[in-house]
């Protein structure tokens, strides 16, 4: 028995999509359409025969800044100088008894002007938390520096300033404190290295 060609999409499956689309909220907005002087072409669904006859004009788009790259840890060798004192710690910063919104600011203006400054490795002191109140729901509690420094160093403002971090020694406060690897100050022309 021979099947006939199905449409890919009916009618009602069109429609369907079309009522989803305008009550769906996209995860990432389409840019605003382009402004411009010249008459835009018409659209193929509105008129066929006019779309066939004009020309189309492809405008590249301009080119996006590379992402820095990921951020990654340090090696047990360098990780081991630290703690021993071997390797020098070029800048630090206690963000004991701040508020969140506070040390975020202090952190990335801290990390900014080490890295003007040609600090290669500094140490950021967190705290350790901890006690009966560590895990109150919703975050609130001790320790919670400790817990979001690390998640701050992965969003966008940290990444081109932060290379790597780790945990840092006892001697430098443990499970309280971080190594953080700055980047090279980028020069223009220069591409983003470590």
């Amino acid at each position: 028995m021979k099947r006939g060609r199905r449409p890919l999409i009916t009618e009602e499956d069109r429609r369907l999509w079309d009522e989803v689309r305008r009550t769906a909220t996209p995860l990432r907005p389409e840019p605003p359409p382009e402004t411009s002087a010249e008459p835009a072409a018409p659209s193929p669904s509105v008129e066929p025969a006019a779309a066939s006859d004009a020309s189309v004009v492809v405008r590249p788009r301009p080119p996006t800044p590379a992402a820095p790259p990921a951020i990654g840890g340090f090696d047990r060798r360098t990780v081991t100088r630290l703690a021993r004192g071997t390797i020098a710690i070029d800048a630090r910063i206690d963000l004991h008894g701040m508020t969140q919104e506070a040390a975020h600011r202090r952190l990335l203006r801290f990390l900014e002007e080490a890295r003007d400054g040609g600090a290669r490795i500094v140490l950021v002191i967190t705290g350790k938390g901890g006690g009966a109140d560590e895990h109150v729901p919703g975050g609130a509690g001790r320790g919670v520096l400790r817990r979001a420094v690390p998640e701050w160093l992965r969003l966008p403002a940290f990444r081109p300033l932060v290379s790597g971090y780790e945990n840092a020694g006892r001697r430098h406060g443990g499970e309280g404190a971080l190594y953080i690897r700055l980047r090279q100050k980028r020069h223009r022309g220069q591409t983003l290295l470590s």
